[in-house]
């Protein structure tokens, strides 16, 4: 009896002690889980001429992930980034940058503080995954606990997920000043 006892009281532990995502929370759309489905909603704090994210790929056509609007012809005599944001492999295809035109003058943003710089006032919620991207942490769609957001005018609130290993996940609850663009992280355990 006691036996039994013990085990319905550690079960019980276990169930009221799950975390759950507040009612007025919202699912964040699956395809905000690709960062490249992200670019498109970027938002610029400065108003540039003509802007574009590309990947280091050395056929022009398919260096383009997005491009803000069909450019006036223009010749570029800067060489590109060797480095980007999203970093994946040494080599050719590794890396995405932004390449912006102010003025006639060619401006690139090639790690991830500089794309939260170019993104500057977080306008929306694919702009607040992309920036929670920049700091490793993906939405899993999944996982209630890490593909949930709710918004209001300063904050935007995601519980996100980090790997911190090849198959260990942890969930966070982030909050994100609109204004700055700064995290403020709590982990939820791991999953």
């Amino acid at each position: 009896m006691k036996l039994l006892f013990l085990v319905l009281f550690l079960c019980s532990g276990l169930v009221f002690s799950q975390k759950t995502v507040p009612p007025d929370y919202r699912k964040i759309p699956e395809i905000l889980d690709n960062p490249q489905l992200l670019y498109p909603f970027i938002i610029p704090d400065k108003k540039y001429d003509y802007w574009s994210v590309l990947r280091n790929n050395p056929d022009p056509d398919k260096a383009i992930i997005y491009e803000s609007q069909t450019p006036d012809f223009m010749t570029l005599n800067d060489s590109s980034p060797t480095k980007g944001f999203f970093q994946k492999c040494l080599g050719e295809d590794c890396f995405s940058y932004v390449l912006a035109c102010e003025k006639g003058r060619t401006l690139y943003f090639s790690d991830e503080q500089q794309l939260r710089n170019f993104i500057g006032f977080v306008d929306n919620l694919p702009e607040a995954v992309l920036i929670a991207n920049t700091h490793g942490y993906i939405v899993d769609a999944g996982y209630a606990l890490s593909s949930s957001y709710k918004m209001d005018q300063n904050q935007i609130y995601l519980y996100l997920t980090k790997f911190t290993n090849s198959v260990t996940k942890e969930s966070f609850f982030i909050k994100i000043n609109r204004k700055t663009g700064k995290l403020e992280v709590k982990s939820n355990g791991f999953y």
